[in-house]
C-alpha cells in the first residue's frame, strides 16, 4: 500500500467471503532496553519504534524522532459506518494506536443471536462478519504500513455473547470485554443466564488468546458519586477475574478497567492515586487497561484534555499496560476523526514526556497515602465477605448492594437491584443430561466425548474454528443501507477526487466554528445559530458553550453543514521549491561573502523569532558564515533601511508579531516604500516573518518573501542564496 494513496474502500470489500485472519491472539507491544538512544536522547520506557508514522508537532526541533511508550495505546472509534471506521483506524496507527476499539451499537446486546447483515448503528457499530472482516483486512495493510501489529478489539455481551465469542474466534479479533457483570447491572440479562454465557464465551476467547478487558468501571459512570463507589469496584475486578480464570483464561491476558473515579476541581489525584495502587496490590499479575472517566466529562476539549493528561500521571506514577484514550465526543456525541488523533497524541505526548518519572520520584510508603490505599482494601474485603455472608453474588445484586452510592459500609439503599427470576433471559438455562455430548472445540463444562476422540468437531468432520472453509459467509441484508449503496452514493465524488470538508463519514460536509460573542450564553447561542443561517450553514448547532462572564461575553463551537466541493485540480497551489543544501549554501556564502540586517520593527518587543532565525546556536543563518547585524526590538522602518545602507546589506529581515490593525501588513509596506524611495529596492532582498505572516501576505506588501510559524533558519538561507542569484 502507497503511503500517499487513500485506502481503496470498493477495492477492499472485494472478495470478503475468501478472507481469513492472517493472525489471531492479542500483541503485547516490544519494549526495548532501558536508556535505549532515540535521536539525542536515552529513554526509559519506550517500544519498538514504528517504520511509518507522523510524530508530534515538536518533533521536529529534535530530528523529527518518534518514540513510543511501552504500553499498547487505545483509540476508540463510533461512527457507524464501518468503512468510514476503517479510513479512522489508519490515521490514528500513523499517530501511534495499536488498540483499535470498535463500539458496538447498544441494541446489539439485546439480541438473541448474530446480526450477520443491518443498517448503520446509532452510538455505535453493528458488529457482523462482513464489518470484521473487513476492518481485520484494512488492519492487515495497516500493519504492514506502520510496521507493528494492531489489535482489533470489541464486546462481548448480552444475550448472544457465546455467538459473538464464536464469531470473534473465528474472525481473529484480537481482544474483547466480557464481564457478566456488565450484562446483570447494566443491560438486565437474567444473572444465571449471563454467567452461563460468560463461562462458555470466555472459554472461547482463551482458545485464541483474546484478551479480556472487564466492565467494572462502569460503576463508576452509573454511580451519582463514583469515588465512594471504589471498594465495589474493586470486588467486582476480583469477581470477574476469578471467574476468567476458571473458564481457562490466561492470567496475563486478562484485564482491569481500571477508571480514575474523580475529575478536577475534585482533589483528583489526592482521591484517584490511592485507588490505583490498591488494585495493582490487590490484582499482581493481571493487566492494567487505564482510562479516563467519562462520566464528569462536558463538551469542552481543553477540560477533557486536561482530566486526561491528569490520569495519564496516575498511569506512570503506577503502571499501565493499555492506555485507552477518551475524546471530547464523549461529552458532546460528536465523533471527530481529528479526536481520535487528538486523543491518541495526548496519551503519547505525555507518557513520554513522563519516561523514567518513578526514577526520580518514589511514593510515599507511609502517611495519608498508605492509609488511605489500606482503608480502600480494607472496605473492598469487608464489602466481599458481605456479600458471601447474605448468600454470595446473586443475593447481593438482589438486596441492591452494587452501585450504591454510599461508601461502604455506609449505605443509602439506592443501589441498582436485579432479580435472580427476571431479566432479559429468564428460565433460559438447563442442567444437561448425564450423557450430554457436543461435538464442538472450546466447550464449557461436562462434555462426554466418546474415548479417543482427539477433537470434539472430529465427531462432524470439523467445526469453524478448525475449518474456517465451512464458514457460511452472508453479505449486508439490507438493500438499501449497506456499504455498497452508501459507497455507490458518492462514487462520483471519490472519481474526480473531489474534496469535502468531512467529520464523521466520507465528505459529509461537516465543519466546525469557533465564535466568540459579548453576550450571555443564551444570546450568544441564539446569535450563532442566525450566523449559520445567514452563512447558509445546514442543520447547525452550538456543540459547546463556554461562559467568559455572565455579561461580558461566550465562547461557542458551532457545529453544521456545507454542500460545498472543491476540485484539488483548479486550486493554485504555489510549488515547493525545494532548499539548498547546507553543503551548497556554504559554499556559495563563502564564495561570495552575504551581510543582512535585522530587526523586531515598529512598537513589538517580541525577540525570540528573530533571533531562531539568526543565531548560529538556534540553527539561525550566521551558522552559514552570514554576516548578521541585528538591531534589536522596536526598531523603526527608517531606522532599518539606514543601517542596510551604512552595511552595504545584501537583505533586510523584518520581524513583525503584533498585528492588531493588520500592523503586519504597514510594517512590510512601509518598508518597501522606503526602500524604492532611497533607491535600493532592485538591490536588496526583503523578507519579512511572523505568527500571522504568510509568503502570500508578504508578496502582496511589496516583500521578497515571508516565512511563518515554524520557520528555521535552513530555509531562510536557502531563500536568501537562490534570490541573490537572480538579481
Amino acid at each position: 500500500m502507497d503511503v500517499n494513496e487513500k485506502l481503496n474502500i470498493p477495492e477492499l470489500l472485494k472478495d470478503l467471503e475468501n478472507y481469513r485472519p492472517r493472525r489471531k491472539g492479542w500483541t503485547w507491544r516490544k519494549a526495548l532496553p532501558r536508556d535505549t538512544q532515540l535521536g539525542p536522547f536515552r529513554y526509559k520506557q519506550i517500544s519498538q519504534s514504528l517504520k511509518n508514522s507522523l510524530p508530534l508537532p515538536a518533533a521536529k526541533f529534535f530530528g523529527n524522532i518518534d518514540p513510543q511508550p511501552e504500553c499498547v495505546i487505545t483509540t476508540e472509534i463510533a461512527s457507524g459506518r464501518f468503512e468510514d471506521d476503517i479510513r479512522r483506524m489508519r490515521m490514528a496507527a500513523w499517530h501511534g494506536a495499536d488498540h483499535i476499539m470498535v463500539i458496538r451499537t447498544a441494541g446489539q446486546s439485546h439480541y438473541d443471536g448474530l446480526i450477520e447483515g443491518s443498517p448503520e448503528g446509532i452510538g455505535g457499530v453493528p458488529i457482523t462478519r462482513k464489518q470484521l472482516r473487513a476492518s481485520r483486512k484494512a488492519l492487515d495493510l495497516i500493519e504492514d504500513e506502520v510496521g507493528r501489529p494492531i489489535n482489533f478489539h470489541s464486546y462481548v455481551s448480552g444475550v448472544a455473547g457465546p455467538d459473538i465469542a464464536v464469531l470473534f474466534a473465528e474472525e481473529g479479533v484480537n481482544g474483547a470485554h466480557q464481564d457478566p457483570q456488565y450484562n446483570v447491572l447494566y443491560r438486565n440479562v437474567n444473572m444465571v443466564r449471563s454467567f452461563v454465557d460468560a463461562a462458555e464465551a470466555k472459554k472461547l476467547m482463551a482458545s485464541v488468546d483474546m484478551l479480556q478487558i472487564d466492565g467494572a468501571h462502569n460503576a463508576n459512570a452509573t454511580a451519582r458519586e463514583a469515588w465512594k463507589v471504589m471498594p465495589e469496584l474493586m470486588v467486582q475486578h476480583g469477581i470477574n477475574s476469578a471467574f476468567s480464570l476458571k473458564a481457562g483464561m490466561k492470567k496475563d491476558l486478562i484485564s482491569l478497567s481500571t477508571v480514575p473515579p474523580t475529575a478536577t476541581p475534585a482533589p483528583e489525584v489526592f482521591l484517584d492515586l490511592p485507588y490505583a495502587i490498591a488494585l495493582r496490590e490487590l490484582f499482581p499479575g493481571f493487566k492494567m487497561r487505564a482510562q479516563m472517566n467519562t462520566k464528569y466529562m462536558e463538551a469542552d476539549p481543553r477540560e477533557a484534555t486536561v482530566n486526561h493528561t491528569m490520569n495519564l500521571l496516575i498511569s506512570r506514577l503506577t503502571s499501565v499496560d493499555i492506555q485507552s484514550t477518551i475524546t471530547p465526543d464523549e461529552g458532546r456525541n460528536v465523533p471527530w476523526h481529528y479526536n481520535n488523533i487528538a486523543a491518541t497524541n495526548t496519551a503519547k505526548q505525555m507518557l513520554i514526556g513522563l519516561d523514567g518519572l518513578t526514577d526520580f520520584v518514589e511514593l510515599k510508603t507511609d502517611g495519608p497515602l498508605r492509609d488511605t490505599i489500606r482503608e480502600l482494601k480494607e472496605r473492598a474485603v469487608l464489602f466481599l465477605e458481605e456479600m458471601v455472608q447474605v448468600g454470595g453474588y446473586f443475593k447481593a445484586v438482589e438486596a441492591g448492594f452494587f452501585v450504591d452510592s454510599a461508601q461502604y459500609p455506609a449505605r443509602n439503599y439506592d443501589g441498582i437491584v436485579r432479580h435472580i427470576d427476571g431479566g432479559i433471559g429468564p428460565d433460559s438455562v438447563f442442567l444437561r443430561d448425564e450423557e450430554y455430548l457436543a461435538p464442538v472445540c472450546e466447550h464449557y463444562g461436562a462434555n462426554h466425548l466418546p474415548a479417543g476422540t482427539k477433537r470434539p468437531c472430529d465427531l462432524i468432520g470439523g467445526c469453524t474454528l478448525c475449518h474456517p472453509e465451512k464458514i457460511i459467509y452472508i453479505d449486508e441484508l439490507d438493500e438499501k443501507d449497506n456499504a455498497a449503496q452508501r459507497l455507490a452514493a458518492k462514487a462520483e465524488h471519490r472519481d474526480k477526487g473531489l474534496l469535502r470538508p468531512e467529520v464523521e463519514w466520507y465528505a459529509d460536509g461537516v465543519i466546525s466554528m469557533q465564535l466568540f460573542y459579548p453576550a450571555g450564553v443564551r444570546v450568544a447561542e441564539y446569535a450563532a445559530l442566525a450566523l449559520a443561517e445567514k452563512m447558509g450553514i445546514q442543520e447547525a448547532e452550538v456543540i459547546n458553550r463556554l461562559p467568559m462572564h455572565p455579561a461580558e461575553g461566550t465562547f461557542l463551537e458551532l457545529k453544521g453543514k456545507v454542500d460545498i466541493d472543491i476540485d484539488p485540480a483548479s486550486l493554485d497551489i504555489p510549488e515547493e521549491v525545494p532548499l539548498l543544501s547546507e553543503e551548497e549554501i556554504r559554499a556559495d556564502v563563502k564564495a561570495r561573502p552575504m551581510t543582512i540586517v535585522g530587526a523586531t520593527v515598529g512598537q513589538d518587543e517580541h525577540s525570540v523569532g528573530m533571533r531562531e532565525i539568526i543565531d548560529i546556536k538556534h540553527g539561525g543563518i550566521e551558522g552559514y558564515g552570514i554576516t548578521c547585524h541585528y538591531l534589536g526590538t522596536s526598531v523603526s522602518i527608517e531606522k532599518v533601511v539606514d543601517a542596510a545602507i551604512e552595511t552595504a546589506a545584501d537583505a533586510i529581515l523584518i520581524s513583525t508579531i503584533i498585528t492588531h490593525a493588520e500592523i503586519h501588513r504597514f510594517n512590510m509596506r512601509r518598508l518597501s516604500d522606503l526602500c524604492q524611495e532611497k533607491g535600493i529596492r532592485d538591490k536588496i532582498i526583503l523578507i519579512a516573518g511572523g505568527t500571522q505572516v504568510t509568503n502570500d501576505i508578504a508578496v502582496e506588501e511589496g516583500m521578497d518573501a515571508g516565512f511563518g510559524r515554524g520557520t528555521h533558519g535552513h530555509a531562510v538561507a536557502s531563500f536568501l542564496v537562490e534570490k541573490r542569484r537572480q538579481l
